[in-house]
């Protein structure tokens, strides 16, 4: 029941937490602050005897074991996850007669950061020329922003140049309290098309990540189905020691509990170590938990958030508003952890003191090794003598980037690299030639900072100028080598090892020639570029010889925190956080269609109507003589399945492209609205080792078992079509790691993928799968597919799939082995969509028969 309070003088509609618990008995200092986010969902939900349900289960640090559908405040998108979800929108709204009825139900806040590449480098003019190079070749997909903007209602664009998405979320879109339909309250909670959505759960808002699928159903007023997980609680204790930084802290983090394997369950920090950590070190650890696995990674609201909204400029009388409704529904932790700790069912024990700097890598964020072990683990990475051609060598670093918003969002970090980047330039350091340098910050108000406390000259004289605002390096959009660097390390087969202070380094990510990459914080990317190679140890040998003639080690020019807290104290003010960017002539010049339906061009190349739109394949349709397409390790990424980089020349993508006539490629990542060069780049990272290949084999091919030949895949795919083959696909552990991309599951769907069949999933990407109507399958008892006497070569038979909702099992034969496999779907709702054949048929039903009830229908 809805109560009305006096909430920092005004009134204020809610739903009462303490009053719930007061009427049904329930211990709410009990139940994790992340729950009781849950608990006042369902009350707005209009369940209060499930609420009960939970909040009990939860006060006794039980497995909830409840499903529930989630309502979000908000949905927030970038343009890689964006511009496909609203291609699918737009593409339903042309295939029903009330065009209006496919609208979002809820806001929806789309930043184009992702387009944006690092194609110049290291040097004063590279943000101007990268900038114009972006509306050049993405003034099409922005024209179809532009249309989306004025065609749906509640749809906001924040144009490029403007800043990264979870920044930007946390400098500008956050406001841990929102305000719905006739004045009422609820916590701020958001839905994103991005796995690192999560990282605004270190101010308190609770969000996680999900495919574009699972956001269109959002948008269309389907809540999000979910099974509420397990809160683990990680007990933080101490402090952190002088000269380590919150990038050290989120790789040690991020180690352990990949370690504790919390696998799409809750985090939740807790603890007295929590105020050791600012507002800004807590969202670079909530940024990183698709790194670890988690579904997100909760920090309670306290002073230190109410600190943080005021710093970047929010209004006094709505920080005061969030503090008293956070403080009335008992969402306020109390300054030192003072009153009772939540109960959970498994606390994770954390010693912020026994953090000691590191980096991770070099092909997975969880590797994370003390600065000392860097060139052994390239040593064993590498597995080789050091080779040098044209004075390139094996361990030379060529791409060094600060980036991403996990650390360009740290203001002590950022200066920490300017006041590094200081002492090195007058000590005379410089930077190699080979490294190409660049600066990409999260938002505009990095650069202020850096260039009023006098720094941002001395990161420019080492080659970090400001690329852009947006992921660049992160995302894969790097840019070239400099020139000669990536001719030489392919003539000659060289292992060139990029750094960077993003969130993920699976290999080829960050730059398709680039094997080995090292994650790290902003200082330590400036500290290794002046060294040049990751074959050194920053501990003990010198970043090189100074003017004077004498070496220079990285402890000499290391900044201390009473620097950086004082540099902090003097140059972040609110202003430098105002949300008015003025004018911008590049995106003003693009002019968009007008009206309801998008009128769509066929020879476009990048904005096209979806194969899947309004195609059925209803997952329990039969799959009898099915072919593996590939058989898979473990990690494989989203990455690995649908890359976002450069699309290479000589690539189906790229002949395809070519014969359109088209000379700039762009990437695949902006080409996501058009599925016939997507289905082309599904499987195509070069680094994706397919067993069906044999040993060595690249990735990008496969083996088409009937007729022997080793085909690119898509190619493969296509001839067992024309056969009426349908296909499954053989993985292990943690498939489907990484981003949330939804086209990791949209370009199998095209492909002919009826099945995934693997030892673990990852998170969001099993739900994509789901949302395509592709049966995600577990492997007996984590037995890999090789344990149970499979090679990839035998025809596969599904059976007992017409049964498979009831059973929650399906039976596979395969040559002369048979097994069961577990189907991994979580929900009633997500059986819902998976037996429709996924989302978008799911949604198309919904609407014809709306329209039916009322006149309407189907175009």
């Amino acid at each position: 029941m809805i109560t009305r309070e006096q909430l920092a003088g005004r009134d204020a509609q809610l739903y009462s937490l303490p009053r719930f618990a007061a009427g049904h008995g329930v211990d709410l200092a009990a139940v994790p602050y992340s729950g009781r986010i849950l608990l006042e969902a369902l009350l707005r939900a209009g369940e209060p005897e499930k609420a009960a349900l939970l909040a009990g289960r939860l006060a006794a640090g039980e497995e909830a074991g409840l499903e529930m559908a989630f309502p979000p405040a908000r949905i927030l998108v970038q343009d890689y996850t964006g511009i496909p979800l609203l291609v699918d929108l737009a593409a339903l709204r042309s295939r029903v007669d009330r065009p209006e009825r496919v609208n979002p139900v809820l806001p929806v806040d789309v930043v184009v950061d992702h387009s944006v590449q690092a194609d110049w480098a290291g040097r004063p003019d590279a943000q101007a020329r990268n900038e114009a190079l972006e509306h050049a070749r993405n003034a099409e997909r922005y024209a179809f922003l532009k249309w989306a903007r004025s065609a749906f209602d509640g749809v906001r664009v924040i144009p490029p140049g403007r800043g990264i998405v979870h920044q930007v979320n946390l400098e500008q879109l956050a406001t841990v309290v929102a305000t719905g339909a006739g004045g009422l309250l609820f916590p701020d909670t958001v839905i994103g098309t991005d796995s690192h959505t999560t990282m605004v759960n270190g101010l308190g808002v609770l969000g996680w990540g999900v495919g574009g699928l699972e956001a269109e159903a959002l948008m269309l007023g389907l809540a999000q189905p979910i099974r509420v997980p397990a809160i683990v609680g990680v007990r933080l204790t101490g402090t952190v020691r002088p000269g380590v930084s919150p990038t050290d802290v989120v790789l040690t983090l991020t180690q352990r509990l990949r370690e504790e394997n919390v696998r799409g369950l809750l985090v939740e920090f807790t603890g007295p170590g929590i105020d050791a950590l600012s507002a800004a070190d807590r969202c670079t650890v909530a940024n990183m938990a698709p790194e670890y696995g988690a579904m997100a990674a909760y920090f309670p609201v306290d002073a230190e958030t109410l600190r943080y909204l005021r710093q970047t400029g929010r209004r006094d009388e709505d920080v005061r508003l969030a503090e008293a409704y956070c403080r009335h529904q008992h969402l306020l932790r109390e300054e030192g952890g003072r009153g009772p700790e939540p109960r959970f069912g498994r606390v994770v024990d954390f010693d912020l003191g026994a953090v000691r700097p590191s980096l991770a890598g070099p092909s997975q964020p969880d590797q994370r090794i003390a600065v000392s072990g860097l060139p052994g683990s390239f040593a064993r990475f590498h597995g080789g003598p050091v080779r040098t051609a044209n004075g390139l060598s094996d361990g030379d670093i060529v791409i060094a980037s600060i980036t991403s918003c996990t650390s360009t969002s740290n203001p002590k970090a950022m200066l920490a690299a300017g006041l590094l980047a200081r002492r090195a330039v007058e000590r005379g350091l410089s930077v190699p030639g080979r490294v190409k340098t660049s600066l990409s910050p999260g938002s505009r108000a990095v650069t202020r900072y850096l260039e009023d406390a006098g720094l941002l000259p001395y990161l420019e004289k080492l080659g970090f100028h400001v690329a852009g605002y947006g992921c660049m390096t992160c995302n894969g959009g790097s840019g070239p080598l400099n020139d000669g660097v990536g001719e030489t390390a392919d003539a000659h087969g060289l292992n060139v090892a990029a750094v960077l202070s993003g969130n993920r380094n699976f290999e080829a990510r960050v730059h398709s020639q680039v094997r080995a990459g090292y994650l790290a914080s902003p200082a330590l990317v400036v500290a290794l570029a002046l060294a040049g190679t990751v074959r050194t140890d920053l501990e003990s040998e010198p970043l090189g010889t100074g003017s004077d003639g004498e070496p220079v080690l990285l402890a000499d020019i290391w900044p201390t925190g009473a620097e950086l807290t004082a540099l902090e104290a003097e140059f972040l003010t609110p202003e430098l956080f105002a949300a008015a960017e003025g004018d911008d002539p590049g995106w003003d010049a693009i002019t968009a269609p007008a009206g309801p339906v998008f009128p769509w061009d066929e020879d476009s190349t990048y904005i096209r109507p979806p194969a899947f739109v309004g195609a059925t394949r209803p997952a329990d349709a039969p799959v009898r003589a099915a072919r593996a397409l590939l058989a898979l390790g473990d990690d494989v990424s989203t990455d690995h399945i649908s890359p976002v980089g450069a699309i290479p020349e000589d690539s189906p993508a790229g002949v395809h492209l070519r014969e359109r006539g088209v000379t700039d490629f762009n990437s695949y990542g902006s080409r996501r609205g058009n599925h016939e060069v997507m289905a082309r780049g599904t499987f195509a990272n070069p680094r994706l080792h397919n067993a069906l290949t044999g040993p060595g084999g690249s990735g990008g091919t496969t083996l088409h078992i009937p007729s022997g030949r080793r085909l690119p895949v898509h190619e493969a795919a296509r001839n067992y079509e024309a056969a009426d083959t349908p296909l499954i696909v053989l993985a292990g552990k943690n498939y489907g790691k990484g981003s949330s991309r939804d086209w990791a599951a949209k370009g199998p769907w095209l492909l002919g993928v009826r099945a995934v069949l693997a030892e673990s999933f990852e998170r969001i990407h099993r739900a994509n799968l789901c949302a395509m109507g592709i049966l995600p399958l577990l492997l007996p008892d984590g037995r890999s597919w090789a344990a149970l006497g499979l090679t990839g070569h035998e025809e596969f038979a599904l059976e007992g799939l017409e049964h498979m909702r009831d059973t929650g099992t399906v039976r596979v034969v395969a040559g002369g082995t048979a097994f069961t496999a577990r189907a991994e779907v979580h929900s009633t709702g997500e059986w819902d969509v998976l037996l429709a054949g996924g989302t978008l048929p799911h949604l198309l039903g919904r609407l014809e028969a709306a329209g039916q009830e009322d006149g309407g229908g189907a175009a």
